[in-house]
């Protein structure tokens, strides 16, 4: 067994013992530890190593990992030492990008957790039929990416494992003075630890300040439309329904 498993575990999984898999990216209750932001070519490093740098200059963060999608997007990979809810997860990236990318356009930044798309793929992964994969990368080698963000061939598991192992997870205290500096500019909620998947569910509805409803099309259709949601959530919702009806041309 390499130490790939178990270093995504220390850093990354919401569900303890669960490896790289998806599953375990997301608690039981809907909480995360590991935040993703993600951001799609043209040269995706000139602005997203700008997010990578200023975390740690402005908000005393350890530096985030590093990763190409292996489709179209580089991607830093946040570690957090105490997990948070997925929409305040997805709140407080959304923050981020409005401090530290705000010219770029919205349909070139994903953030994960999403509440319309879940979370990111594990890494590493093949992601294409092609046979392309998704990998962590060194700072050094991210803007070689850029253009062409995977790798194709399987990267090694030893490889992999020793990036992670130079990765340290967010202290809660440093977590929290950045919620309360972004909160300022872009009003990000308060960390909360929720263990009823009730209240999960309430808090994400309050979140995205639409009413629940077991209707996921009617849910979608009430985030795209509301003015109060984020407008990255609401391209998320329109592009799901634009999925679901064919297009529209269909």
């Amino acid at each position: 067994m390499t130490r790939l498993a178990p270093e995504f575990d220390r850093l990354y999984a919401a569900v303890p013992n669960g490896g790289t898999s998806d599953a375990a990216l997301t608690g039981p209750a809907g909480e995360v530890r590991a935040l993703v932001l993600e951001l799609t070519a043209p040269p995706a490093w000139d602005s997203l190593g700008q997010v990578w740098r200023g975390v740690q200059v402005d908000l005393g963060f350890p530096a985030p990992g590093i990763a190409v999608s292996g489709v179209d997007g580089l991607q830093l990979w946040f570690s957090l030492a105490q997990a948070v809810t997925a929409p305040e997860g997805h709140a407080f990236l959304h923050a981020l990008s409005r401090r530290f990318l705000p010219d770029v356009p919205v349909r070139r930044v994903r953030l994960f957790p999403n509440p319309v798309s879940g979370h990111a793929r594990p890494v590493p992964e093949c992601r294409t039929a092609s046979g392309d994969w998704s990998a962590f990368v060194a700072p050094d080698l991210a803007p070689v990416f850029g253009d062409t963000p995977w790798l194709d061939i399987p990267p090694g598991d030893e490889g992999q494992a020793a990036l992670l192992a130079g990765l340290t997870s967010i202290p809660p205290a440093a977590f929290d003075a950045a919620v309360a500096l972004l909160g300022e500019e872009g009003s990000v909620p308060a960390v909360a630890t929720i263990s009823d998947p009730a209240e999960h569910d309430a808090a994400a509805a309050a979140a995205l300040r639409v009413d629940p409803t077991d209707d996921p099309l009617l849910f979608l259709q009430q985030v795209m439309s509301n003015e109060r949601v984020p407008l990255a959530l609401r391209v998320e919702a329109a592009k799901a329904l634009l999925a679901h009806r064919g297009g529209g041309g269909r």
